[in-house]
């Protein structure tokens, strides 16, 4: 699965970026809606999330981008925001307009099972044919794995490191057996994300896990390359990261 971020480096660009993603042969698109105060993220993915903003990019231009793409690709499509982007936009608006543009499911890191109660946010999602992805991380006890083992629909994301995004140069060394811990809990498949970023990673756990997720690695190729050879970059590195699978 790769990650785009919407208006990065720009509306435009975002579209072609996905299509290479596709070319390059990614099995999930992840598609993030840029936030001022993007808690799960690291330097990479802030600075491109300011930049978007800065640019004008707003949570509408999302859903302009996805109903394109959608009319484009067949590679299912994830929306990612924070759910004060949501709230904002009005839960049940946000979860109809996702589902019009052509997104399968949403990943929403900041929204914890309890507010469920409250918010009726997995409902609203439910409603709209959307799939709530839950997220969890090394820290998660095994009564949270529980617990988000019984909500979970079509994956659950694991996060490969506590903390933020970011590429690494190295998986931390108990990866591989969380994974393992995870999978006791989960019947869906497994993807894992933060801080992987080249083939050697994929090879490392492709025995572990399902999907593996690459976001800021192509964020930061994106920030080396010039504005015309960008499409064929991101193709060109998501097909070297599909050969280690």
């Amino acid at each position: 699965m790769t990650h785009a971020l919407i208006g990065y480096p720009s509306l435009k660009l975002s579209v072609e970026i996905v299509l290479a993603m596709e070319k390059g042969g990614a099995d999930f698109i992840e598609l993030q809606i840029p936030f001022s105060d993007p808690l799960a993220d690291g330097p990479t993915i802030m600075r491109a999330s300011e930049k978007a903003l800065e640019q004008g990019t707003k949570v509408r231009d999302a859903f302009y981008v996805a109903n394109i793409l959608k009319r484009k690709i067949s590679t299912p499509l994830l929306l990612m925001a924070y759910y004060n982007t949501i709230f904002k936009c009005g839960i049940e608006k946000f979860c109809r307009k996702a589902k019009a543009a052509g997104v399968s499911g949403l990943i929403v890191p900041d929204m914890p099972l309890e507010e469920e109660l409250r918010e009726h946010f997995s409902r609203s999602a439910r409603e709209s044919n959307l799939c709530v992805i839950r997220v969890v991380a090394p820290v998660s006890t095994d009564e949270r794995l529980r617990k988000n083992a019984t909500a979970a629909q079509g994956f659950v994301y694991c996060s490969a490191r506590q903390g933020i995004t970011g590429a690494h140069q190295q998986l931390l060394p108990h990866v591989v057996s969380y994974l393992k811990k995870t999978r006791k809990f989960f019947k869906i498949p497994l993807a894992v994300g933060f801080g992987i970023s080249k083939p050697e990673h994929l090879t490392k756990l492709s025995s572990s896990v399902d999907i593996v997720v690459v976001g800021s690695a192509i964020i930061d190729l994106i920030n080396r390359s010039e504005e015309k050879t960008v499409p064929h970059r991101v193709a060109v590195f998501v097909r070297s990261l599909k050969e280690e699978c």
